[in-house]
């Protein structure tokens, strides 16, 4: 049973040519209606396609069809976002469904359906949509899986002809591809250079883990992306022959939801597909295979097939699976009691695991899972990452916990803790349903299509969930664990940097040796309340009250300096989001403090807060939806979670005192330690490792502060110096607070009162910190060369330009927004339409807003080595023609219309405008140039971006950077301490 909800329509903001301070008065109406005209009436049947044998309660807000000719559909009025269509059309064939001299074909397919078919010619597809304002790979997309191919369409700003149309066009893409040879000759290299961006060190390891686990089952050797000899040996004959043989009408599935009525759209699909035919009988699915137990194995040694892959760099990784045949259920009521039981007892065991590593385990994570793995195995997994190269006493550490949970029923106390914080999701499901967007509700009728399940609304889920609550005892979760871990097959695999450290039969017999019990993470400790916490400080209302000037936000200041910002909105019921912004961000740091930033993000949150270690945090949050993420801006420091008015109190307060009272537990240190020296190594195997490990430091002008922290710096890093580095930063700079959703205002007012209106008056950032700069290199330090161990086929190139930074540049940053799609689209054009040399190549514009430095534009590829010279010409020459010719008018529209579009959809949230204003309790300029965001885009033209391309991109030569495999030139980058 999937998860869907219901749809009743809300009143949205509109956006459009309208002051900022009017977006949420005026609803959005498109609705388009049924008529006479569209006759006949589509009725829903007795008994829908995809509720045929089950129990399960009908969702009426659906309406199922299935046409003479086998195809099914499922169609539904949704306005959320306002004036959308969202159209699925899923494929029941991956890469399952190939025979052996086809693999990849399901997966090239599905890049040639979107390159030409009987409407459109080639390349005119995603154009055309782009103009309609959809966006590539967001709104316009495809997926391939082992045993589906989903085509995506989400139209923004949909009339009835537009939507219409685009069914009719897209419909034609699927059932009447133009696979000619030049075709094929065009998308397979651009496959193969997806394929080269993929290989590495990830996916050896995803390979030999799925040919292990998968063991004599057609998963084992069908990766979606094929193989290079398949690829480079496919015709357009072959491709032809693997289309018509499963792009049938039986194999097919249509999902559209748009704001119409469904009447309108049952008549759009049946329009369009009822015609589909494919001469021929239906090819049944090839057998997929099922999990087979070893040769004299019994149900005391069950552990069949087992492999040790020895990667260089690589963390240590453990994973063994219990596998149990897949069996195509009956998806009735009872069949999801039982998977609800399952759920809460799997979040019982990892609880126990989790509890094990913090107080000291030998494993970093674990984790323990169930999942039904396309349409092959019914299985249970166990993923451990060991502290170090004892792996056998992490193995033994985590079967010890899972052995206990095995034997012995739980306490009451921990099945509350988790059924509680099931509850908590159910309900929040049911508050969002209504507001869930049409995408969203395309997308899990095609997941439930692939699982072999109905569908059910939120309601229904969290009245079967409850509905069970007599059985959640510790007899029936110990039955239910005991179910997740029974099975015939138990296989394995190991994953190791070292060659030596373990061989095949050394991990069996760690497998075949008897687990040995082990209660110690129990966690029976009473549950705490936040209203018994000590108080932060005395409470104290805050001194102003004022309109920050835009829609209905209110700006609060306290005495202590803390700022505030309210917005209250009900069009995203129970939903809450808090952020605080505070400090100085990367300016706070000093030169020596790189390690302490980049243990922040793990080490910080999990220290506890005063008195409260992360178990007690987590105890006292039974129940409650709290929510405690941390980044590091370029010019503040924040705290985010996502709440709901019932818990905001417990929220504010748990943000409060992590600045005014910090726990300094130093085990989340040494673990987050711990799991930086693990990671290091890898960095180096490809050139996204390459990059993530050095892009920032070098186009910060080799500032020490973005450093990634080599071994010997990591190691000479302390708990006391974190603490010492933390307390000055947590103490330092202005607070400001935005609470953003469905709140009740007074109340939140005096919550705040309590908590960021009792800390203390903050300590002033220095001139020094305020006034840091973030530098990018001067002219001439280019190019940098640096290299990797990994695949010699595999390099990666950036260029970049610096721009600049601060608010009251928004406008500017905007357009430069805009520049930096259509250099995108003019490098994949370039790089991948036509030479097939890279998958992905895209360009970026960043503009901070706290700093008047530190913004840029650049462009990232991945692609051959040899390759590279010409990527960087293509740049310069996208550059030069930018500033010496400007854009084409189509160009603009292109990236204008989504952009528009994305505005409109995603303003309906509260969320769009806390990311539009946050900053403004300090800063109005950003409230005050909010009100300009439609017109800074809708109006934008091509002598003004001509213009930006002539400022920022051919004034001073771009920074080159490339990362070539090891021997092609380049030159390795030194990472450690002291650069």
């Amino acid at each position: 049973m999937t998860f869907l909800s219901r749809t009743a329509r809300a009143l949205l903001p509109l956006v459009l040519l309208v002051p900022v301070p009017a977006l949420a008065q005026s609803p959005l109406t498109c609705t388009i209606p049924a008529t006479q005209a569209d006759a006949p009436e589509y009725a829903q049947p007795d008994d829908p396609w995809i509720y045929r044998g089950t129990d399960i309660p009908i969702d009426e807000q659906w309406l199922f069809g299935e046409l003479p000719n086998g195809l099914r559909y499922a169609v539904r009025q949704n306005g959320v976002p306002p004036c959308q269509m969202s159209l699925r059309v899923a494929i029941d064939a991956g890469s399952l469904h190939e025979r052996d001299q086809e693999r990849g074909f399901a997966h090239l397919l599905e890049h040639m359906i979107f390159r030409e078919s009987v409407y459109f010619g080639p390349g005119e597809a995603i154009p055309h949509f782009q103009r309609l304002g959809a966006a590539l790979g967001n709104d316009t997309n495809a997926t391939t899986s082992p045993t589906q191919t989903v085509y995506k369409l989400d139209l923004p700003g949909a009339t009835r002809a537009s939507m219409d149309e685009s069914i009719r066009l897209f419909t034609g893409m699927v059932t009447q591809p133009t696979l000619s040879a030049e075709n094929v000759a065009t998308d397979v290299p651009i496959v193969l250079s997806e394929r080269r961006e993929r290989a590495g060190p990830a996916r050896r390891v995803q390979e030999a883990t799925t040919a292990t686990l998968f063991a004599g089952q057609r998963l084992a050797e069908r990766s979606p992306i094929g193989t290079v000899e398949t690829l480079e040996g496919a015709t357009a004959e072959a491709v032809q022959a693997f289309h018509q043989r499963w792009y049938r009408p039986e194999n097919a599935v249509v999902v559209l939801v748009g704001d119409a009525d469904e009447q309108v759209l049952a008549a759009m699909v049946e329009k369009h597909f009822a015609d589909w035919q494919v001469p021929g009988e239906p090819v049944p699915a090839p057998d997929f295979g099922d999990p087979v137990a070893p040769r004299g194995a019994d149900q005391d040694n069950p552990v069949g097939e087992v492999n040790v892959i020895v990667e260089p760099g690589q963390t240590r990784a453990l994973t063994y699976a219990v596998m149990r045949e897949w069996v195509q259920v009956v998806d009735n009521l009872e069949y999801n009691r039982r998977n609800l039981l399952k759920q809460v007892a799997a979040a019982i065991v990892n609880r126990r695991l989790e509890t094990r590593a913090r107080a000291g385990g030998s494993y970093l994570v674990a984790s323990v899972g169930r999942d039904k793995v396309s349409r092959s195995v019914d299985g249970t997994l166990v993923n451990v990452t060991p502290l170090g190269d004892n792996w056998e006493a992490a193995l033994a550490d985590v079967r010890g916990v899972i052995a206990d949970a095995v034997a012995a029923p739980p306490s009451q106390a921990e099945i509350d803790q988790a059924v509680s914080l099931f509850d908590v999701a159910f309900v929040d499901m049911v508050e969002q349903s209504r507001i869930q967007a049409g995408s969203q509700l395309a997308d899990q009728i095609v997941q439930a299509v692939d699982i072999r399940e109905a569908v059910a609304s939120p309601e229904t889920f969290l009245e079967v969930f409850r509905s069970i609550s007599e059985r959640f005892t510790p007899e029936q979760v110990l039955e239910a664990t005991q179910e997740l871990f029974d099975g015939e097959v138990v296989r394995a695999l190991m994953l190791t940097p070292e060659p030596g450290d373990a061989d095949v039969a050394q991990l069996r017999a760690a497998l075949e040796r008897p687990a040995v019990a082990s209660a110690s993470a129990r966690d029976d400790a009473e549950a705490i309340d936040f209203a018994d916490l000590p108080p932060i400080g005395e409470p104290t209302l805050p001194s102003v009250r004022e309109p920050l000037g835009v829609l209905d936000i209110e700006r609060l200041v306290f005495d202590n300096g803390v700022r505030a910002l309210l917005y209250s909105g009900d069009n995203e019921p129970g939903r809450v989001t808090v952020r605080v912004r505070f400090g100085a961000g990367w300016r706070g740091f000093e030169d020596d403090e790189a390690a302490y930033a980049h243990l922040a993000p793990m080490a910080l949150v999990n220290s506890g807060v005063g008195p409260l270690d992360q178990n007690d945090i987590d105890r006292a949050a039974a129940g409650s939806k709290l929510g405690f993420d941390f980044s590091i801006d370029d010019g503040a420091f924040v705290f985010e979670g996502l709440t709901r008015q019932e818990d905001l109190a417990a929220q504010l307060y748990l943000f409060a005192a992590k600045l005014q009272n910090p726990g300094w537990d130093p085990a989340p240190f040494e673990r987050a330690k711990a799991s930086a020296l693990l990671a290091y190594d890898s960095y180096s195997r490809d050139p996204n490792g390459v990059l993530n490990r050095d892009l920032d430091y070098l186009l910060r002008d080799r500032d020490p502060r973005f450093a990634t922290p080599g071994p010997e710096e990591m190691e000479q890093a302390t708990a006391e110096g974190f603490r010492r580095t933390w307390s000055r930063l947590l103490a330092q700079g202005p607070v400001e607070v935005a609470v953003f959703g469905d709140i009740d205002r007074e109340e939140t007012i005096e919550a705040l009162s309590r908590t960021f209106g009792a800390i203390d008056p903050r300590m002033p950032l220095t001139p020094e910190v305020a006034d840091r700069d973030l530098p990018f290199p001067e002219i001439g330090s280019g190019p940098v060369r640096l290299t990797h161990e990994g695949d010699s086929d595999q390099a990666a190139a950036v260029i970049a330009w610096p721009t600049a930074g601060g608010s009251e540049g928004l406008v500017q940053s905007r357009k430069l927004d805009l520049l930096a799609q259509i250099f995108s689209i003019r490098l994949m054009d370039g790089l991948r339409e036509r030479a097939g040399a890279a998958y992905a190549p895209f360009v970026t514009s960043s503009w901070p807003l706290d700093t008047d430095t530190g913004g840029l534009i650049f462009a990232l590829v991945q692609l051959d080595p040899s390759l590279v010279p010409a990527f960087f010409e293509e740049a310069n020459m996208i550059v030069e023609d930018l500033a010496q010719n400007g854009p084409t008018t189509d160009e603009l529209a292109r990236v204008v219309e989504p952009v528009r579009q994305r505005i409109e959809r995603a303003s309906t949230g509260h969320t769009f405008w806390l990311n539009q204003l946050e900053g403004s309790a300090q800063d109005r300029n950003r409230a005050i140039y909010l009100q300009s965001l439609y017109s800074d885009y809708a109006n934008a033209t091509p002598e003004e971006l001509q213009a930006l391309a002539q400022r920022y991109l051919v004034s001073r030569p771009g920074l080159r950077i490339s990362v070539l495999p090891e021997g092609e030139g380049g030159a390795a980058l030194n990472t450690t301490a002291g650069r």
